[in-house]
């Protein structure tokens, strides 16, 4: 009895001293996942430099992005190359504007877009998944027939309507790409919590006296998290794609202000004039832009898949 008491003490005091033995939580394993991923955490350096010369880039620009430069406009074969004594640091547009102040304000534009449309979907959507997830029945048919009867209007049309009707304007892009980006949030929203409603955790949780909200609150919507941090990611590139195709169409934010897909349609009206930077340039922000959040997103999706664990 002795000897095993003190076989336990020396095991007990072994792992004192190394520390003992921690397990790991999933978000930690989650994150150590995601660090592994070389080509996610290249691109979240990549867009954190982005990010970065759109907020402390204006203070280098010798030019806003109204001014026009009139020494500029005499030739148009070779009208405002990149120049680094002019200022003109990406050149300049067909009207003598410095492209280095509109791409920053285009890119920070486009962010915008996304991000604020995404906050908009993730709202929105998984308000709606999740009612009509975890009341089902009824309700839940008649919410998703909604869903249905909203996915068979073209969405690039519905976009282009209410831009149309309501005025070409910040707030009305806004409001365009949030009211038609949420309907598939909340289809992945309802399906996950269709299949979490019935667990045992939940039984648990009625069984001692818990609301139906707080259980919304605090079980369901923390196990969606991982899901809707990977579909957010997704989904920003999507809406900077739809802001650029309405811009590309001439139907999006209006002058003075530009987005990429803006810039975009401006250089690829342009190129038969010998001046393929004015494409160039907005067009390597918008690719950057949209391939980094696709490989975090794919990261993401990696780190949080419960499979592979």
């Amino acid at each position: 009895m002795l000897g095993r008491s003190s076989k336990a003490a020396k095991v007990a005091e072994e792992l004192s001293h190394y520390g003992g033995v921690r397990g790991r939580s999933l978000a930690r394993d989650a994150l150590q996942r995601f660090l592994s991923n070389k080509a996610a955490i290249f691109c979240v350096f990549f867009l954190a430099a982005i990010v970065l010369f759109v907020l402390f880039g204006p203070a280098l620009a010798k030019w806003n992005n109204e001014e026009i430069d009139w020494a500029v406009l005499g030739d148009i074969a070779a009208q405002g190359m990149p120049s680094v004594q002019s200022g003109h640091y990406f050149g300049t547009d067909e009207l003598g504007r410095d492209l280095y102040s509109r791409t920053i304000q285009a890119t920070g534009t486009s962010l915008m877009v996304g991000l604020i449309g995404t906050a908009m979907a993730l709202v929105v959507g998984t308000t709606w998944g999740v009612t009509a997830g975890y009341l089902g029945g009824r309700v839940d048919s008649i919410m998703m027939r909604i869903v249905d009867i909203l996915y068979s209007v073209p969405i690039t049309l519905v976009v282009i309507l209410i831009l149309v009707v309501a005025g070409r304007s910040f707030t009305t892009l806004f409001i365009a790409l949030g009211s038609v980006s949420w309907l598939t949030m909340s289809r992945i929203v309802r399906a996950q919590t269709l299949a979490l409603k019935n667990r045992e955790f939940i039984e648990a949780a009625r069984a001692g006296g818990v609301s139906e909200l707080m259980i919304v609150v605090r079980h369901i919507i923390p196990n969606l998290l991982g899901v809707l941090i990977v579909y957010a990611s997704l989904l920003v590139p999507d809406l900077i794609f739809a802001e650029s195709f309405i811009s590309f169409l001439g139907l999006g934010i209006s002058e003075p202000y530009t987005s990429l897909g803006a810039l975009i349609s401006e250089g690829a009206g342009t190129m038969g004039y010998g001046t393929l930077w004015q494409l160039l340039v907005p067009l390597f922000f918008y690719v950057s832009i949209t391939f980094t959040m696709f490989f975090i997103g794919d990261g993401l999706r990696d780190a949080l898949d419960p499979k592979d664990r």
